[in-house]
C-alpha cells in the first residue's frame, strides 16, 4: 500500500511516513481510563508514550465505540495532541489502514488467538488490530510492532497484556501472503469468500459489486483493491471564480482528466489553501462533479431552464457547483436539506451564489410555496444511500452497513425520486444520483420510482452528457462510475425528462 513519500525507519522500529520535517508535539498529563472519557474526546498523551500510535488507537476506538467517522475525528485529535508532518502521516496510515483491513486482520487474530474476535474486550481488540496491521502491512520490524502494541494494551486494557503479547507473536510467525494461503477459501470453491478475505470487504459487498459489474470477478477484485488505496483529493474550481488550469498551477496540482473544473492534489491539507478560504474552489470528488454537470447540461424541453432544485443538498458540494453554473447561466437554485446542521453547512458552501437554502424534507414537494410542484427546470436528487461507492474515503462504512439497511434506504430513495419528478415541470430534467453501485439503490430504486410516479418520464442517455471519449461508461442509458475505471467515487447517475 502507498503510505506517502519520504520514508525512514525510527529508532523504535516504526516506519514514519509523510512530508519531511520533524514533528513537534505537546506534552501532557496521564490519560484517564478509556471507559471514563467522554465520547470521542482526545486524550492527553504522556511524553513517555508513543503519540502517533496512541492517537491512532484513540481514533479507531472512537470509530468503533461512538460510531464516529475517521475523517472527522482524526484531524481533531491530531491537532489537539499536536502531531504534524511524519508523525501525523504515520498515525493517519495506521488509522485508515487498520479500518480498511479490519476483516482480514480479524480473521488472522481469531486464528492466532484461537477465539472469535468478538470475544476480545473492545480496547484490547482495537489495539491488537493496530498491532497486526503493522506486522502484516507495514515495514515495521516484528519486535517494534509487538512491543509498542503490548505497551499500548498495558495502558488501555492492563489485564490483557500477556494475552496480547502471545497473540501478536503468533501473528508475526507468518507474513500476509502465508496467512491468506492458510485462511482464505479457495477461489475456485468460494470466489466471493476468497475476495472478501483477500480484500477485506464483507461478503455481501463483494456480491453487490459483482452484480453491478456483470459478474466479472477480475474487475471486482480491481474495484475492491481500489477501496483499500488512499483516496485522492480532488478540488472543484468554482465556475466564474477560478480556472482549473490556473488553480492547478496555484496549488501544485494537476487538472482533472474528465471534469473541466477538477484539480487533483498530490497531498497536504486542502482546507489550508487560500483558494478554499476565498471560495474560489471547494473539495469535491471528480465523480460528484461529473454527475452534477450531466444534469446541468442535459437539455430541457421547450421553455427556459432558469429554476433549479437540489433536493438533498447537504453538505453542499453539488449545490455550490450548481450555484456557480446557475450564476453563469442566469438561473437560480433552491437547495433543500432536511437536517438543520447540514442545512447550515450548505449555507456556508453557497454563500455569494444564487442559491436559496430551505431546511425541509425533500419529500414535501407540493406542500408549500418553497417547494411547489411542477415548477423546476432541473432537479437533482442525490439520495441517501449505503455509501458503498466511497469506501476508500470512509473505510468504516463497509463494517457499519449491512444488507438490513437496504429496504429502508430504498424506500427513501424511491420517495425522493418520486418527489423530484413531481417537482419538475413538464419537459424538465431530473438527475437521480447515488454514491453506491448496489443495484437495489440504483436500477431497482430508479425503476420503482418511475413506476410509482403518476407522471410519464423518459430516460435520457446519461453518457451523452459526460465527457466525450470517457471510457467504461457501459451500455447506457444510466452510468455507473468506478474508482478503478475512472479514478472517481462509484457514483451512479440516471437522467429523466418529465413528460
Amino acid at each position: 500500500m502507498r503510505t506517502g513519500g519520504g520514508r525512514r525507519q525510527e529508532a523504535d522500529g516504526r516506519e514514519r511516513v509523510g512530508p519531511r520535517g520533524a514533528a513537534r508535539r505537546r506534552g501532557g498529563f496521564p490519560v484517564s481510563r478509556h471507559q471514563q472519557r467522554p465520547a470521542t474526546s482526545t486524550p492527553q498523551i504522556r511524553r513517555s508514550e508513543d503519540p502517533p500510535r496512541r492517537v491512532a488507537y484513540e481514533a479507531i476506538a472512537a470509530v468503533h465505540r461512538d460510531d464516529a467517522y475517521a475523517n472527522l475525528v482524526l484531524p481533531t485529535m491530531l491537532t489537539e495532541v499536536g502531531l504534524a508532518g511524519r508523525d501525523a502521516a504515520f498515525a493517519t496510515e495506521l488509522v485508515y489502514g487498520t479500518l480498511r483491513q479490519r476483516g482480514t486482520l480479524d480473521a488472522v487474530l481469531a486464528s492466532a488467538a484461537n477465539r472469535e474476535v468478538a470475544r476480545i474486550d473492545p480496547p484490547a481488540r482495537d489495539a491488537l488490530r493496530l498491532g497486526a496491521y503493522q506486522l502484516l502491512f507495514l515495514r515495521v520490524p516484528a519486535h517494534a510492532a509487538v512491543s509498542s502494541t503490548v505497551g499500548l494494551v498495558k495502558s488501555v486494557a492492563p489485564g490483557a497484556t500477556g494475552f496480547a503479547n502471545a497473540v501478536l507473536r503468533q501473528v508475526a510467525t507468518k507474513g500476509f501472503e502465508e496467512w491468506l494461503v492458510e485462511l482464505a477459501p479457495a477461489q475456485a470453491d468460494d470466489p466471493v469468500g476468497h475476495l472478501a478475505l483477500v480484500h477485506s470487504h464483507p461478503a455481501w459487498v463483494v456480491r453487490a459489486f459483482a452484480d453491478a459489474l456483470g459478474g466479472d470477478l477480475t474487475e471486482v477484485a480491481q474495484a475492491l483493491a481500489e477501496d483499500n488505496a488512499p483516496a485522492p483529493v480532488h478540488l472543484c474550481a468554482r465556475p466564474g471564480r477560478a480556472d482549473a488550469v490556473d488553480l492547478a498551477d496555484e496549488v501544485g496540482g494537476e487538472p482533472g482528466a474528465f471534469s473541466p473544473y477538477a484539480v487533483y492534489l498530490s497531498g497536504g491539507a486542502p482546507g489550508n489553501l487560500p483558494a478554499i478560504g476565498q471560495r474560489r474552489a471547494h473539495v469535491q470528488d471528480e465523480g460528484s462533479q461529473l454527475v452534477t454537470l450531466a444534469l446541468a447540461d442535459a437539455p430541457v424541453a421547450e421553455g427556459p431552464a432558469q429554476r433549479w432544485l437540489d433536493l438533498c443538498a447537504g453538505p453542499g458540494g453539488k449545490a455550490a457547483l450548481l450555484g456557480g453554473l446557475a450564476a453563469e447561466r442566469g438561473a437560480t437554485v433552491t437547495a433543500v436539506e432536511i437536517a438543520e446542521h447540514r442545512a447550515r453547512l450548505v449555507e456556508q458552501a453557497v454563500r455569494g451564489l444564487p442559491v436559496a437554502v430551505v431546511n425541509e424534507d425533500g419529500r414535501a414537494v407540493g406542500r408549500g410555496a418553497e417547494l411547489p410542484a411542477g415548477q423546476f427546470d432541473r432537479v437533482l436528487v442525490d439520495a441517501p444511500c449505503t455509501g458503498l461507492g466511497a469506501l476508500r474515503r470512509r473505510p468504516e462504512v463497509r463494517w457499519r452497513r449491512s444488507p438490513g439497511d437496504l429496504p429502508e434506504l430504498a424506500r427513501l430513495q424511491r420517495e425522493l425520486l418520486v418527489a423530484a419528478i413531481e417537482a419538475a415541470r413538464p419537459g424538465g430534467v431530473v438527475g437521480y444520483v447515488t454514491c453506491s453501485p448496489h443495484l437495489v439503490e440504483t436500477q431497482v430504486s430508479l425503476s420503482e420510482a418511475r413506476r410509482r410516479s403518476p407522471h410519464r418520464t423518459e430516460l435520457l442517455d446519461a453518457r451523452e452528457y459526460l465527457p466525450a471519449g470517457m471510457p467504461g461508461l457501459g451500455d447506457g442509458p444510466t452510468v455507473q462510475l468506478w474508482p478503478h475505471r475512472h479514478g472517481t467515487d462509484a457514483m451512479f447517475v440516471a437522467l429523466l425528462r418529465r413528460g
